[in-house]
């Protein structure tokens, strides 16, 4: 196959993973978004979108962003133990239990769907989905879908955009339904925050490990108040 069609080919076939129709239940969570709903602090488009660019500023940014670029740095130098590492760090800084397991769940459908795509071809998928079962790593999503990205020969900065396209694509998708937006406001918000996740990633390449985790306190507190919050449409 000529090496230019290949390249687009993986291109797509990584922008599937990304796809918000993707099954592997991201529509089920809010990541603390309806919280802020129940407690009338976003109320309409203008509120969501301070509160999505405020998500992407700390927990995006300092957590899966950045995740983004340590994996693929942990892959580039062969090691797989760093993936495990950053596993059990970002879970750790995870304060809020249905965030935890949230993410475990969105990380294990990933997983499945990749190898009933591509069967044992993505080696360090396979390690990690091992590691999982052997209860030395509990599973997220941005390290599965850097192992395969990698293994699609993305470069870091296309992988770290395209994931966070999809996470945003995903989180306006659930507030058109629950804010509600209208279909149009929530494609200028979109839009708005493309730019926004290239100005991250210029801040990104610039960390290392010990900014992994760091989160916004406010946000934290949603999240966690989200568990006892009675009247619901998503898990987290």
């Amino acid at each position: 196959m000529d090496k230019k069609l290949k390249d687009k080919l993986n291109y797509l076939e990584v922008f599937q993973i990304c796809d918000s129709t993707f099954p592997i239940g991201t529509f089920n969570h809010s990541f603390g978004m309806e919280n802020y709903l129940r407690t009338n602090v976003i109320k309409k488009a203008p509120e969501f979108r301070i509160w999505l660019e405020n998500y992407y500023r700390s927990q995006f940014k300092y957590g899966e962003g950045l995740l983004v670029k340590l994996c693929y740095e942990a892959i580039d130098n062969g090691d797989f133990d760093k993936l495990v590492d950053y596993d059990d760090q970002i879970t750790k800084s995870t304060l809020a239990i249905e965030t935890r397991n949230g993410t475990k769940l969105i990380a294990h459908q990933m997983i499945l769907l990749i190898q009933k795509l591509y069967g044992d071809d993505v080696p360090h998928l396979n390690e990690y989905q091992q590691a999982i079962d052997d209860g030395k790593a509990y599973g997220n999503p941005a390290i599965a879908f850097s192992i395969f990205a990698h293994y699609k020969k993305l470069p870091l900065m296309d992988a770290f955009l395209m994931y966070g396209y999809s996470v945003a694509s995903t989180l306006v998708l659930n507030a058109v339904r629950a804010v509600p937006l209208g279909q149009k406001e929530g494609q200028v918000i979109l839009n708005d925050l493309i730019k926004l996740i290239g100005k991250l990633y210029k801040h990104v390449e610039k960390l290392d490990d010990s900014f992994l985790g760091a989160n916004a306190p406010g946000l934290e507190i949603a999240q966690i108040n989200h568990e006892i919050q009675q009247s619901r449409l998503f898990m987290s």
